[in-house]
């Protein structure tokens, strides 16, 4: 199965390095946020609060539409032709997942990079510890969308998916704290795992490395790693059985 999920792995990486500008694209929203409302943003808080939120949009933009994959491998008979190869079920799955991944750590290195171009004092422990909390929150959201493409009509996947995933950048409070929120929507955010990876992420970027936060955030991405890869592969053997 290693052998198999390193041929898809390997397969799809290619693919998408071969198109730069998609990496590029995928962070450029972030960027732009960064670029104009950063100097808003610095009356409130810090580049270290700012970037951390941007990270955790980019998972979710890029990690969370990685299903759009399996639509066009649907479309074009990829998908069909891999299914009738001796490769393992969930190598089909882990493959794609692990390549998605490798795109969001380049896009989030990207902007941890432009990051500390405007300013950013973070920690590299700090910043290596908040990478590795994104690569499990890639997978997972990966796994998931992958997932949900196969049982989803491919016409409604991009409407739905991108419906869905404003709303959670929102309440994750990627731009602003939710504390500042009323009582009831604060609420509503800590219902989201997106919030606790965030919060992780900024204490870890502050070189705050032991704090509840911090192992809130922790439980929370391996729980929704375990999740959703559990999800993911399930649905992909009983997609492709």
């Amino acid at each position: 199965m290693i052998r198999d999920t390193w041929l898809i792995f390997r397969h799809n990486l290619r693919i998408t390095l071969r198109q730069k500008a998609g990496i590029v694209f995928g962070v450029l929203q972030p960027l732009l946020y960064l670029v104009l409302f950063g100097p808003l943003f610095a009356t409130i808080g810090t580049w270290e609060t700012l970037i951390p939120g941007l990270l955790v949009q980019v998972s979710l933009l890029s990690a969370g539409m990685a299903g759009f994959g399996v639509v066009f491998d649907a479309r074009s008979g990829v998908l069909e032709r891999l299914r009738v190869t001796p490769a393992h079920r969930m190598s089909l799955l882990l493959g794609r997942v692990l390549g998605s991944s490798v795109t969001l750590l380049i896009q989030s290195i990207m902007l941890i990079v432009v990051g500390y171009a405007f300013g950013m004092r973070a920690a590299i422990p700090g910043v290596l510890a908040g990478l590795v909390l994104m690569a499990l929150l890639g997978v997972s959201l990966a796994a998931l969308s992958n997932a949900l493409a196969l049982t989803m009509n491919p016409d409604l996947f991009p409407p739905i998916m991108s419906t869905g995933i404003v709303p959670l950048v929102l309440l994750s409070g990627a731009f602003l704290p939710m504390s500042m929120a009323p009582g009831w929507l604060d609420a509503l955010s800590r219902a989201t795992p997106f919030r606790y990876v965030l919060e992780a992420i900024r204490d870890l970027f502050n070189g705050r490395y032991t704090t509840p936060a911090v192992a809130a955030g922790v439980a929370v991405t391996l729980v929704l790693s375990v999740v959703c890869v559990t999800a993911g592969t399930r649905v992909f053997n009983r997609e492709n059985a």
